[in-house]
């Protein structure tokens, strides 16, 4: 039996990669970074002709109809460019909002206009993971009032979907009573929204609220894993590189042990981490019994190994580490990003622990 990846799945990575290789580069990110938003409209029109915001959307409202394994291999290759976009990690979450607690009504309305590139979902659900003072929103009728915290993928949104309790909701972005603060974090290439809301009009999506925030926050942490992951395979690859080119005593450093020695642990503590990361993907779909587990799993050890690959990798090109000439520190903040959103390791274990019945 075969355990890996279909020649599909290979081809839509790579796809993506090529793109991304030209589109993202690391110039361009550094211009973005520095305040530069027009990559973020060139990316986003990118992203829709390859297909990526329609992957996890059902072929009978316009999508691809694939799973979240697909999803994870472009958040991988996303993460390893360090793409200016939460993209696919903020708009996997909506459609699995809107797929799990929409009408059918609601469905063939939200989900085709996605498909047809009109509408941009943003998300906030952090408060289902941990309430922050003065956050949280209310529902009253058909109107919403309250704060919405670290709400991802509002670069480009056109709406935004939050949570409000155990209830989902609409809104949008341009709706009266709107006021949006942009929130300063340590990645510069993904913004992050604290939302304030004053009698905004908004929709109340059908379903289990509850269970659908749920089914979100598990798939957003596998695709921060991936991310993760993508992001250190590249800090791995300049490391060795480097190692290659800089020389100490008329000899490249990658000669001598000690350089060898933090290759090489990196490698074998990166490259299980695949596998995790493949597996917690496929379980969202088609093992229900364990998707919540491996994702908690998943985004725990990733942001442990991603913490270890950053270090390492930085120490192997010593001072020249620190400095934006390589732009290294783009790779190492998108890790530290990632270990903290939806969740930081020691939370999401202690969740593991009690799903479990250990704790």
């Amino acid at each position: 039996m075969y355990f890996g990846l279909s020649e599909d799945q290979t081809m839509l990575q790579d796809s993506v990669g090529r793109y991304l290789e030209q589109a993202s580069e690391l110039q361009r990110v550094r211009s973005f970074a520095e305040g530069d938003s027009g990559l973020a409209a060139e990316l986003h029109d990118g992203l829709m002709e390859l297909g990526v915001p329609l992957v996890l959307v059902p072929e009978e409202y316009g999508g691809l109809g694939m799973g979240v394994l697909e999803a994870a291999l472009i958040q991988e290759i996303m993460g390893r460019y360090v793409v200016p976009s939460d993209f696919t990690a903020a708009y996997a979450m909506a459609i699995m909002g809107v797929r799990a607690a929409g009408s059918d009504a609601q469905k063939s309305d939200w989900l085709g206009q996605i498909a047809g590139g009109g509408t941009r979902l943003g998300v906030g659900v952090t408060e289902a993971i941990g309430g922050r003072e003065n956050s949280g929103l209310q529902v009253s009728g058909d109107k919403v009032s309250g704060r919405a915290s670290f709400v991802l993928g509002a670069e480009m949104a056109t709406h935004f979907l939050l949570g409000a309790g155990e209830q989902l909701i609409i809104i949008a972005r341009d709706a009266a009573g709107v006021s949006e603060t942009a929130l300063t974090t340590i990645d510069k290439t993904r913004p992050v929204l604290t939302l304030d809301l004053s009698d905004v009009a908004c929709e109340l999506l059908a379903g289990d609220g509850k269970a659908a925030i749920a089914q979100m926050i598990d798939v957003g942490r596998v695709l921060l894993a991936a991310d993760s992951f993508g992001a250190a395979n590249m800090m791995i690859e300049k490391a060795v590189d480097y190692s290659k080119d800089r020389e100490q005593f008329n000899r490249p450093i990658g000669s001598f042990q000690a350089v060898k020695h933090m290759c090489a642990e990196m490698a074998a503590q990166l490259e299980p981490c695949r596998s995790l990361v493949w597996y917690a993907a496929y379980a969202q779909d088609n093992d229900d019994d364990e998707a919540a587990l491996v994702s908690r799993l998943a985004k725990a050890h990733l942001a442990e190994v991603g913490k270890f690959v950053a270090r390492t990798s930085t120490e192997v090109h010593g001072g020249m580490g620190f400095t934006d000439l390589l732009g290294l520190h783009y790779w190492f903040k998108r890790i530290g990003a990632n270990r903290q959103l939806l969740g930081g390791p020691e939370a999401v274990r202690e969740e593991a622990a009690q799903l479990q019945g250990w704790s």
